[in-house]
């Protein structure tokens, strides 16, 4: 068995010099390097459709975003500063997924109730000083009953105090571009100065969307209990209940902002969020968030492109120690549509004729480019799915005997 190993080795050795001076000549004839390049055009910003309320909505300011794109698909006075009522606590809920996901907090640790959060006003599950929920019964209490006592109670917890969490409110509405809002409080209870607009609330509404999907896991809840059953929970947004493809995501109302929704919903993957503020009645802004819903849903689709790691093709590859190498979409392109455009969408692959080594894992070879009558409206670059080395007496022997040592140990 000894003498078998020895043998073996004798010829994986002889093997790796003949196959080394058989690629030398190859070598030796073709000194050409493989150029490409790396610049690319940005896209084009789209252009956002609007309407002149032409579905005639009472409501004082609305709007209707596609959710991936963010484009605005409908208006109406949708940067006009109103009071937001409970729809403030979008931000709050932000916040405090920002902190779960980052590893800040858990859904298991326990909350306690500050004197500051048993005080509060408007809707509440009546939490008592020192009484402790986990975030997970906190995040359910805020999303379905949207209870104030809740909310301040994790603004505690938090940041060790309202004031400090709302300064971090207003600090995230800043990065996000929500040029029309000023946050007083995290509950949305009426107070001089605390405003925002029909399309700042969407941009933050998307951006909890967006990022942190599994506030859906409370949104769409529709009946729940907490308190071993004794407290029981109805979601606010009726939606939940009667729209199809409903998301979410939270109501709000006071005597002075009147009646304020934002309203998330998906079918068949468009996702849209439509946000309604100053609502005269609740019937009203439940009708008119649907309206809005509806028109986005009848007019348009969106349809993906392409998606990253797709596999284009397999590539040869001159000079390297392997000659083959996937090629592979870099990133996801999607495009929002009316409905029955997506048959004008066209494909043009840009493709280098001659790959040679080396070739670094994730290296441009080319790109895609989607057009729509013509016009561009998407592109992904193609890249190296693995690196290919340069064959070299040193690289080409190392890879031979890497197989070979493969080999014997199978």
């Amino acid at each position: 068995m000894l003498w078998n190993k020895k043998i073996i080795k004798i010829i994986g050795f002889t093997l790796i010099f003949i196959t080394i001076f058989t690629f030398s000549v190859v070598l030796a004839t073709d000194d050409s390097v493989y150029v490409w390049s790396a610049d690319t055009e940005p896209l084009a910003a789209e252009t956002a459709e609007t309407a002149d309320n032409s579905l005639n909505l009472e409501s004082g300011g609305a709007v209707l975003i596609e959710q991936k794109t963010g484009q605005v698909l409908y208006e109406h006075n949708m940067h006009e500063q109103l009071r937001p009522a409970s729809v403030t606590k979008v931000m709050s809920l932000l916040l405090i997924m920002e902190a779960l996901d980052s590893g800040q907090i858990s859904l298991t640790d326990k909350v306690p109730c500050t004197e500051d959060a048993a005080g509060m006003g408007g809707s509440q599950i009546w939490l008592e000083v020192g009484e402790e929920l986990t975030v997970d019964e906190m995040l359910k209490a805020i999303c379905v009953v949207s209870a104030n006592d809740c909310t301040v109670a994790m603004a505690d917890y938090l940041c060790g105090s309202q004031e400090a969490f709302v300064q971090k409110m207003n600090e995230r509405a800043k990065e996000l571009g929500m040029n029309d809002s000023t946050f007083k409080n995290c509950h949305g209870i009426d107070e001089d100065g605390h405003v925002t607009s029909a399309y700042d609330i969407a941009l933050m509404s998307r951006e909890l969307l967006n990022n942190h999907p599994t506030i859906l896991n409370y949104t769409t809840i529709w009946m729940d209990t907490l308190r071993n059953g004794e407290s029981e929970l109805v979601n606010t947004n009726k939606l939940i209940r009667n729209y199809k493809g409903a998301t979410g995501l939270k109501t709000g109302s006071t005597s002075i902002a009147l009646y304020n929704l934002s309203a998330s919903a998906t079918r068949d993957g468009l996702s849209l969020i439509a946000v309604i503020m100053k609502a005269p009645t609740t019937k009203i802004r439940f009708a008119e968030a649907q309206k809005l819903l509806d028109y986005g849903f009848s007019n348009y689709q969106y349809k993906d492109l392409a998606t990253r790691g797709t596999v284009l093709k397999e590539a040869d590859v001159t000079k390297g120690v392997t000659s083959k190498v996937n090629l592979v979409l870099e990133s996801d392109v999607g495009l929002l549509l009316k409905k029955g455009e997506d048959k004008n969408i066209e494909q043009t692959i840009n493709l280098e004729e001659n790959i040679s080594a080396p070739v670094a894992q994730g290296q441009k070879v080319g790109e895609v480019v989607y057009t729509l009558n013509g016009v561009e409206v998407g592109r992904t670059n193609i890249v190296a799915e693995s690196s290919v080395e340069k064959k070299t007496f040193f690289t080409l022997a190392a890879y031979v005997y890497r197989n070979w040592f493969t080999l014997l140990r199978s």
